[in-house]
């Protein structure tokens, strides 16, 4: 049996690099060791790299292939027994709503794909709530919440961060089946019987007269169900937790379409990057951002409007309507958002640090509405960052905007993701919208925190435990990244190196290049800067849809749709953000 390319990777990660290659050097047909190039195996297979291990094994198994022999089987490892799967019939489930806020550096998006090579948070969540015996999936190993009631608030994209998602599903509950006695009860009633039938106790003592039975008080919904934010954040990677969950959501409950509002941030800083030593000549200020033009840009968003030029656009989605209606746009400081952590209910002392001016400051552009287009924020963002950096005057989102004189939208890059943040996502019976009245219309939280009894365990694990071993880590990067950037800035009060004289090119300088900000860590170096409206333009999304339907062997996706839908075409047209 030839070993499949597939597993030499997963083999390399599970062994040691000697262990591997002598394995499959000194039980392989000796044909094979002696014909190759170097007939004595190295003794240094601990020093080489992964790639280097994996190309070896390659080699070897291709050698193999030509010579018509067969490398031998993986050596065995051990396997840990696995747990005793629990049936689903024995249980009763309820519907749930959970609150999460995870850092989506590490992840490819929300939403799981199987194409990606990156984790996604959705992946986590199922091996998560797979692991913990919350949902009983067909097959463990795919990813499929069908049967599960399942919704999500917003579908964040690769990198994007969210400190207020939303899920709702159908999870295992703990109030007891009628006619289903315990776990507990069953496994000593099976012991029992199994010591009875027995026939080589003979000294066996008479059987014990069975209890009374203990009549067991009512199921409390909330003390006695399981702790789910408390079970899933002990599974769940460390940028990864469920903050809250809702006991009983409102009848009809859906997490993407019953919510309200969504909030984004987008966090920048000023200056925006390490402003240049020389200053370019049709540049004002490299680096720095013009705030109050950018507050100007910004509200120029609010209202009902049609953002098909501040979106990416798939003609898979079939989305016809562009008008979104956004509650506030707006840019502020972020006065809370330095890069301490907070303490609530602590006592400091009064003679720690005094307060001193941050530089570079930090902002963000605060976006409130109904829902999103795909990427919409990002670009919306790009273009506040061009009127920022003078590029570009606030009146180009009134021209983008005006979607009759200017149908195509403009190539123009998207800011970066990592900066963008799903606040918060707020629902009817949520906070101030709550129904005092009408209480089975409300969303209650109960917190993560609320789940733990610190009466029994003082040690007892909270949300701000997690949450100070991920910022402390974070913390120390940026600790040495400013001893770091502080030493290079830093300059020698003198310098013993004689520096010789360099002969003046008499050649005519090259035109600066312009620096541009986009979101990310540093500046993009362009040429002479194209304005937004002189840029190549798209074509319409009506185009864009259209050729679509011409792939799928369409005229038109009219005729897809009716193809598709017929007469009925009762589709959600919103998607939910970036």
């Amino acid at each position: 049996m030839h070993l499949p390319s597939g597993s030499l990777q997963s083999c390399a990660k599970l062994l040691t690099p000697k262990v591997l290659i002598r394995h499959y050097a000194r039980r392989s047909v000796p044909a094979i060791i002696t014909t190759m190039e170097a007939t004595k195996l190295p003794d240094d297979y601990d020093k080489w790299t992964k790639d280097s291990l994996i190309k070896r094994l390659r080699e070897i198994d291709a050698y193999a292939k030509r010579q018509g022999s067969s490398l031998p089987e993986a050596p065995p490892t051990k396997k840990r027994k696995d747990a005793p799967k629990l049936d689903a019939a024995n249980y009763n489930t309820r519907y749930i709503a959970l609150k999460l806020a995870y850092l989506g550096r590490n992840y490819g998006a929300f939403e799981y794909a199987a194409s990606t090579a990156t984790p996604s948070i959705e992946e986590e969540l199922f091996k998560a709530l797979t692991k913990a015996c919350l949902i009983f999936p067909k097959d463990p190993n795919v990813v499929d919440f069908s049967g599960c009631e399942y919704s999500k608030c917003g579908r964040t994209d690769r990198g994007v961060s969210a400190f207020g998602q939303v899920i709702a599903l159908r999870v295992r509950s703990a109030r007891p089946v009628p006619g289903k006695k315990p776990r507990k009860e069953k496994k000593k009633k099976a012991a029992e019987q199994e010591a009875a039938s027995s026939p080589l106790d003979v000294s066996r003592p008479e059987p014990e007269p069975e209890p009374e039975p203990v009549e067991r008080p009512p199921f409390d919904p909330i003390k006695h169900e399981i702790a789910y934010a408390r079970v899933l954040n002990r599974i769940l990677p460390a940028d990864i937790r469920v903050m809250a969950w809702c006991p009983s959501p409102p009848e009809g409950f859906s997490a993407r379409f019953s919510c309200q509002e969504r909030e984004y941030r987008y966090f920048f800083t000023q200056p925006a990057y390490n402003p240049p030593m020389t200053v370019p000549r049709k540049q004002k200020h490299p680096g720095w951002l013009d705030i109050e033009a950018m507050k100007d840009a910004a509200k120029r968003f609010e209202g009902d409007r049609d953002f098909r030029n501040f979106c990416k656009v798939d003609p898979a989605k079939n989305i016809t309507n562009y008008r979104r209606f956004i509650m506030e746009a707006a840019i502020y400081e972020a006065d809370d958002m330095s890069s301490h952590f907070p303490l609530p209910g602590r006592e400091i002392p009064i003679d720690v640090a005094p307060g001193l001016q941050k530089l570079p400051k930090v902002y963000y552009f605060k976006v409130r509405g109904t829902a999103f287009l795909w990427h919409q924020i990002r670009h919306m963002i790009a273009i506040l960052f061009n009127v920022g950096q003078g590029l570009e005057t606030p009146d180009i989102v009134d021209r983008l905007l005006d979607v009759e004189n200017n149908p195509r939208r403009p190539t123009y890059t998207m800011a970066d993701e990592v900066p963008l943040v799903l606040w918060d996502c707020k629902f009817v019976g949520e906070g101030a919208a709550r129904d005092p009245q009408a209480s089975e219309k409300n969303l209650d939280w109960l917190h993560a925190d609320d789940e733990v009894d610190s009466s029994k365990n003082a040690l007892s694990v909270t949300l701000g435990d997690s949450a100070w071993r991920v910022w402390r880590d974070r913390k120390m990067d940026e600790i040495l990244a400013n001893g770091f950037l502080q030493m290079l800035s830093r300059k020698p009060e003198t310098t013993t190196v004689q520096i010789p004289d360099v002969a003046v090119s008499k050649t005519k300088p090259k035109p600066w290049s312009t620096q541009r900000f986009e979101g990310g860590n540093g500046a993009r170096l362009m040429g002479t800067y194209i304005p937004v409206m002189d840029m190549l333009k798209m074509e319409t999304p009506q185009e864009q849809s259209d050729r679509y339907a011409k792939r799928k062997g369409y005229s038109s996706m009219a005729e897809l749709n009716e193809a598709k839908y017929g007469s009925k075409q009762d589709k959600m047209d919103q998607d939910t953000g970036e």
